[in-house]
């Protein structure tokens, strides 16, 4: 008998199982004219690649016409995944370029598209240089058929390698709802975790309800009657559930789409007030707070008499189906988990064991503390944010150890005249806090290691000059530095600013800019090429966009968003190991410093200029109006000048330019008709705006109204009153950094927060969708009662939450499925000391029993943070 039919046969009486160590064989015996595997993944890369590559071409101009590619590049790794078994590297590969794609693009930037494109072909490359390595082994895995698996059977696969669309009761339709919760693995599913739970352990039987009671019940619908009122526009459900004591009534009022889901014969999970009936206690009734179709009978106890899990939904995909699935697949795939905790790290923090944390947060035991499950603060929950905050630690210690490892390749004289001419030339004496990080950054720089260093300070500390010394050393030394701001206009502000201060000095400064004419951008480019510009200001950009540098010894990034691995990788690409110095725009809160910039160097500047006096900050209503304006003249009379800030979003740009324009005409024509008033906005060209704020800075102008806080970078000490309209539509971070723009000189400075009065008293406007109504006052009450930017950086993060905080996705900041930065910052801690100390003790994790830990540490975070030297 040959070898086919002797499977077949055998297959007729036993099962072929996928998933727990067996892989479905697609053909068992191939035919002799299909090309080898190789040869087939080599034709899937270039598929794949084609779009990628595509996107990418020419400074990235077709990306906008590229539509659906993280559909398309996610459907093929997973059909790709599920066709054979691939070796563990190439598997890891295949799972971090899906990763990649699982944001829908037209939600990022731009600038974070492009970046994801640029690690995909990263990822690519690894890929087709895989599929070359001629020791690799391509040859299809002798397929396995089994009735019984033995008790030492073949090791199962891993969760992150087995795709959901397997998973039991799972397919391709429900893999796409799935998809929208950022589940794509086993993995995926079980960590992704439930958003509160209730208690419906205590099921009250309807014959002992009593009114006025909070109370749940289970029973079945025994009637169902869908009525609609004539003389308005009213629906009624009016239903009648039933169980073994009694009946009870309940009405749902303008919620049509309940009658096909609340029909006679379904079994119903309800909670709310119980209330008397027209004849008392014979005929209660039901305000339902919160319903649940329980479903077939031997689901009923996962979503009653026990605490219940309660997840996320999505349009067509229900919290009672994502409780069976996580139910199905914690049978079937508990066992599998893999401890990746060292087992005296464990015992130290008392962390349970990895599946028994999964079972717990899913379906906690009976008497788990309902108020901690809520918070997130159960032992299981504490277990599962552990991980992940470790995991990312180790990764972003892994990768300062390799940084400090490298070879520096640009040396600097500390003795270079021009460090003394500039300290003569300064108009102000330094802080003591601006000079330690000086010292700090100028022994980073003459050290035989690369400086990676951040530099955090309030608004106005100074951490300019701070860079100006770094640049300075650098072209004292013979090579170029370049300044990267995140946006035209801010490069354009450092571009004035360091031009005033160093072409004194005899350094020649250049902006490196999309606009302007051809001519001019090509000469700019050739002096940068040539080394006769010393200096080269501009944005990330300057990087990417065909600026060769003749010498390049240090890069400063002026930071919004995180600078990235892929503008180091870009560096590093092109020839360039400079020193990098990291400034942030305002003070960033401890926790998100150490996953955000866990793998920098810190300096904190902690001190302001002497002789600065505290900004007073009111918050004024519309009918204190009167009073804020006398503020303003008054100022503005003794000689001083004043801003008035208008809110300037994208979604309603267009009235809120009007509104802003309106108001500096009102402002002219009737309360500061004495003075000159000067608007400022993002559509003007760049020579109007240039003429307004130079008028603004010799004081031609009195009042400057601009649209956008990035839009008065300029420093005008004369400017003692900042006056802000509809503060509770700004952010707290963005409010901080307005009111820095006063308070730069000895003069008491005023920052005046108009807000409407339902905002004081009543509720505030939310700025964003599904924001407490009391978040916008929250926000204003902490601007009032702190000056100091560290202190309210953390409470902005208190009161946003990670997910908000400073737009975290444009941060690089990584999405956690278990850790909270506001209430698991004592583990975040523990998790960086701990991750630090394993690293001294065993730098590469070689010994065995890391083994777990790190492939896990790779296969979430070598394309992110760049780990392939770890790899």
């Amino acid at each position: 008998m040959n070898k086919t039919n002797q499977i077949n046969k055998r297959n007729q009486s036993c099962s072929l199982r996928r998933g727990r160590g067996y892989d479905t064989i697609r053909s068992v015996i191939r035919s002799s004219s299909e090309p080898n595997p190789s040869e087939q993944f080599q034709q899937w890369l270039d598929r794949v690649a084609r779009p990628i590559e595509f996107a990418t071409r020419d400074a990235f101009a077709h990306l906008p016409t590229v539509k659906n590619l993280n559909r398309f590049v996610s459907s093929q790794v997973m059909q790709a995944l599920s066709d054979r078994v691939y070796p563990r590297e190439i598997e890891a590969a295949l799972l971090q370029l899906r990763e990649l794609f699982l944001e829908e693009q037209q939600r990022l930037p731009a600038e974070d598209q492009q970046r994801r494109l640029q690690e995909a072909k990263v990822i690519l490359g690894v890929l087709r240089k895989a599929v070359r390595d001629p020791a690799r082994d391509w040859q299809e895995p002798e397929p396995i058929v089994v009735c019984e698996p033995a008790k030492n059977d073949t090791p199962s696969r891993p969760w992150w390698a087995q795709p959901i669309r397997f998973a039991k009761g799972v397919g391709p339709k429900r893999t796409s709802l799935l998809q929208r919760f950022g589940i794509e693995t086993i993995e995926d599913a079980l960590w992704t975790l439930p958003w509160r739970y209730e208690d419906r352990s205590v099921m009250t039987p309807i014959g002992q309800l009593v009114p006025g009671v909070q109370a749940s019940i289970c029973g079945t619908i025994v009637r169902s009657e869908a009525k609609r009122a004539r003389s308005r526009r009213l629906t009624i459900l009016d239903i009648v559930v039933e169980d073994s004591t009694g009946r009870l009534q309940s009405v749902f009022f303008n919620q049509p789409f309940l009658e096909q889901l609340f029909t006679v014969g379904t079994s119903v999970m309800l909670t709310g007030r119980v209330v008397a009936g027209a004849q008392g206690w014979v005929d209660t009734r039901m305000e339902v707070a919160q319903y649940e179709v329980v479903g077939v009978e031997a689901e009923a106890p996962l979503h009653v008499g026990r605490i219940v899990p309660v997840y996320h939904e999505t349009k067509g995909w229900t919290s009672r189906q994502m409780r069976v699935l996580m139910k199905g697949l914690l049978d079937a795939h508990a066992a599998e988990a893999q401890e990746v905790l060292p087992v005296p790290l464990r015992a130290r923090y008392r962390l349970l064991p990895i599946q028994q944390a999964i079972q717990d947060v899913h379906f906690p035991r009976p008497g788990t503390d309902g108020g901690q499950l809520d918070r997130g603060l159960t032992p299981a929950h504490r277990r599962l944010a552990f991980e992940e905050l470790f995991v990312l630690q180790l990764a972003l210690a892994s990768r300062q150890r390799v940084m400090k490892e490298e070879v520096k390749q640009v040396s600097f004289n500390p003795k270079t005249p021009l460090l003394g001419k500039l300290d003569r030339a300064l108009p102000f004496q330094l802080t003591e806090a601006q000079a330690r990080v000086i010292r700090e950054i100028l022994s980073d720089m003459t050290s035989s290691k690369p400086m990676n260093r951040l530099v955090q300070g309030d608004v106005g500390s100074g951490k300019t000059v701070v860079a100006v010394q770094a640049m300075v050393l650098a072209c004292g030394s013979g090579y170029q530095a370049a300044l990267m701001a995140p946006t035209e206009i801010l490069a354009e502000q450092h571009y004035r600013t360091m031009k005033s201060l160093l072409e004194p000095l005899g350094l020649s400064v250049v902006l490196v800019s999309g606009g302007g004419r051809a001519a001019a951008r090509k000469a700019i480019r050739g002096q940068v090429a040539s080394g006769a510009a010393q200096v080269v200001i501009g944005t990330h950009a300057v990087i990417q966009q065909g600026v060769t540098f003749a010498k390049l010894g240090l890069a400063v990034v002026d930071e919004q968003h995180r600078f990235g691995v892929l503008q180091r990788k870009t560096l590093i690409e092109k020839g360039y190991r400079p020193d990098v110095l990291v400034l942030t725009a305002t003070p960033i809160p401890r926790t998100l410093a150490m996953t955000v910039y866990g793998d920098l160097d810190v300096s904190v500047i902690d001190q302001m200029p002497p002789g600065r006096k505290p900004v007073r900050t009111f918050l004024l209503s519309d009918s204190q109006r009167g009073r804020a304006y006398q503020i303003l003249r008054d100022e503005l009379r003794s000689g001083r000048q004043a801003y008035v800030v208008y809110p300037l979003v994208e979604e309603s740009e267009k009235t809120d330019l009007q509104a802003a324009m309106q108001g500096a005409e009102q402002l002219q024509a009737e309360e500061l008709a004495e003075f000159r008033v000067g608007l400022v906005h993002g559509r003007m060209k760049s020579e109007e705006k240039e003429q307004v704020m130079a008028s603004y800075k010799k004081g031609a102008i009195q009042v400057l109204v601009p649209t956008t806080m990035v839009e008065i970078g300029v420093d005008v000490p004369n400017a003692t009153v900042m006056m802000i309209e509809h503060a509770e539509r700004f952010g707290l971070a963005q409010l901080h950094q307005l009111r820095g723009r006063v308070g730069r000189s000895g003069h008491q400075s005023y920052c005046l927060l108009m807000v409407s009065g339902g905002v004081l008293f009543r509720s505030a406007k939310p700025k964003a969708a599904g924001e407490p109504p009391s978040a916008a006052r929250e926000r204003l009450d902490a601007l009032v009662r702190s000056t100091d930017g560290f202190v309210i950086a953390e409470e902005d993060l208190r009161i946003r939450g990670p997910g908000e905080f400073f737009g975290l996705r444009q941060w690089g900041m990584p999405e956690f499925r278990a850790a909270n930065l506001v209430r698991d910052a004592d583990l975040l801690q523990q998790a960086r000391q701990e991750a630090f100390a394993l690293l001294k003790q065993d730098p590469q994790l070689k010994a065995p029993v890391y083994r777990a830990l790190r492939e896990t540490m790779l296969r979430r975070w070598e394309t992110k943070l760049d780990l392939g030297s770890i790899s």
